[in-house]
């Protein structure tokens, strides 16, 4: 029982978020008190990320809201990365765990996806779902990274 509650955790946090409308999340404002210089303008302003069907940036958006869609999209994949390590942690060891693990975190993904479709002025995307699941991918197989390297120097002493 010990080993699901860092999961149901992380998913209350996923399911209060996916419940707020935009404004509520809102770090345009933080962002602004910030960074009031506008750092890396110049730089940010090559990037233009396709997403929902447009293209995504300081042009499209403005440099705030870019930023925070940086840190929104930044955030979203390393969240689902903790949350792959969770239910990973919570299973039972067994051949598929670490495959099991990153389907599970997926499923996680579209319901958080269908959650978030509920709210005022959030919208579902498959977009979402890739780069959930791709975060839980990437922190599954650094996990596995970090494992493999342990044992390997275990192994030499």
């Amino acid at each position: 029982m010990k080993k699901i509650i860092p999961l149901l955790i992380l998913l209350i946090i996923v399911f209060i978020s996916s419940g707020q409308t935009p404004e509520q999340q809102s770090l345009v404002g933080t962002l602004e008190k910030w960074l009031p210089n506008k750092p890396f303008e110049s730089f940010l302003s090559h990037f233009h990320i396709p997403y929902w069907g447009i293209l995504v940036s300081i042009e499209e958006r403005g440099y705030y809201p870019f930023v925070e869609f940086l840190i929104r999209k930044g955030t979203h994949f390393c969240y689902f990365g903790m949350i792959a390590l969770a239910v990973y942690a919570a299973l039972p060891r067994f051949k598929y765990r670490t495959l099991s693990a990153a389907i599970l975190t997926m499923l996680f993904a579209i319901a958080d996806e269908f959650h978030q479709s509920l709210t005022s002025g959030r919208t579902a995307t498959s977009q979402d779902v890739m780069l959930d699941t791709a975060g839980a991918i990437t922190g599954l197989l650094i996990w596995k990274l970090i494992k493999t390297i342990k044992q390997r120097k275990f192994a030499k002493k």
